[in-house]
């Protein structure tokens, strides 16, 4: 009988623990990628010692590459900034708009700070009220100070998201009536095609006279007018995309698909919920994914001129204030909402990820 050998089973360990940590690390690659972190793969790779020239190489093209051409547009920015003189002054470079930045978070800590005052001294006032059997004198007192930079950014998310959620609630049913029927499908093109391409410069009129007509006549809602200008904007610009790809997908189910539902003789909610929506997923997110980036870009003009205090305002008042820092608080704003942008994006691609099997990034 033949020994077994203590360093073949001490290989033998390693390899397979080895083994292990690469499948963790494969499974974790898609949620790398999902939130645009796919350098991180490579990085742990090389870290457990597989192939490390290849993992550089790798580490290079996902995160070296990207960081070189950042660097390169900042050092292109701060040169050329000076030489472009506008009416507020030359061009801001990256090191003003950090400050200006700086300079904004500093701000909206004191507004919330003195706000949480104001309300820490609205709270003991009821509660003297309360404790001197006043009770019926008790009332909330809202705070009326400017919003901080972070209100208007919360503001603004909150708008988009409300304006994207009622186009989703009516571009997915619309598109998959307009998939599973040609009629259907007949009478919604036409107007498809001739409202997709209107700018939101020219529903926001429209929106502001029916939503100014109903609040006159039904009396302050549970929203500010201004939010609802705003979001009804957002809603009347991207739901097109949703409702296209959503029609798509649908039109495009397996025909093999169709004939079993028909065989089975599934009615029509079964037939939409467990074999139309599942096949078409995919296609309803990427539909998703443009609808949210074209309500994010159409908010911010509908804020400008609707006066929703979110990044729109903020930017349009600046530019009205023409002080020497507007012009590097509009850039800040500017990168914000870029990177709102990307963020909304990654969160509807995670939502992707998790109930489709989609590899598009």
């Amino acid at each position: 009988m033949t020994a077994i050998d203590p360093s073949d089973l001490q290989k033998a360990d390693r390899e397979a623990r080895r083994e292990r940590l690469f499948t963790r690390i494969n499974a974790a690659d898609r949620w790398f990628g999902v939130l645009g972190l796919a350098w991180v793969t490579p990085l742990l790779k090389a870290a457990a010692g597989d192939n490390p020239k290849a993992q550089v190489r790798e580490i290079w093209r996902l995160l070296g590459i990207p960081l070189l051409a950042i660097a390169g547009f900042l050092a292109l920015w701060a040169v050329l900034a000076p030489t472009v003189q506008t009416s507020l002054g030359a061009v801001p470079g990256p090191a003003q708009v950090w400050q200006e930045a700086v300079t904004l978070h500093a701000d909206a800590a004191a507004k919330a700070a003195k706000k949480a005052k104001f309300e820490e001294m609205v709270e003991k006032r009821n509660q003297k009220l309360i404790e001197a059997g006043k009770a019926d004198q008790v009332k909330d007192v809202a705070y009326t100070g400017a919003p901080s930079y972070y209100d208007q950014i919360w503001t603004s998310i909150q708008t988009v998201f409300f304006g994207f959620l009622i186009a989703t609630l009516v571009a997915v049913p619309l598109g998959i009536m307009a998939g599973l029927s040609a009629t259907a499908n007949a009478a919604l093109n036409p107007l498809i095609q001739i409202f997709k391409p209107v700018s939101p410069l020219a529903w926001l009129p429209i929106v502001t006279m029916v939503v100014s007509a109903l609040a006159s006549s039904t009396g302050e809602g549970l929203f500010p007018k201004s939010f609802i200008i705003s979001a009804i904007t957002v809603t009347l610009c991207s739901l097109w995309p949703t409702l296209i790809n959503t029609a798509l997908g649908v039109a495009s189910i397996d025909k093999d698909l169709v004939n079993v539902s028909k065989v089975l003789k599934m009615n029509t909610w079964t037939k939409i919920t467990k074999l139309v929506l599942p096949s078409a997923l995919p296609l309803i997110f990427t539909g998703l994914r443009l609808s949210l980036g074209v309500g994010w870009m159409v908010l911010i003009a509908a804020e400008m001129l609707a006066q929703n205090p979110g990044l729109g305002k903020f930017v349009w008042d600046e530019f009205q204030n023409g002080s020497s820092s507007s012009l590097a608080k509009i850039m800040v704003a500017v990168l914000t909402i870029g990177i709102i942008g990307f963020l909304l994006d990654r969160v509807m691609y995670a939502l992707q990820s998790l109930f489709t099997f989609t590899n598009h990034r």
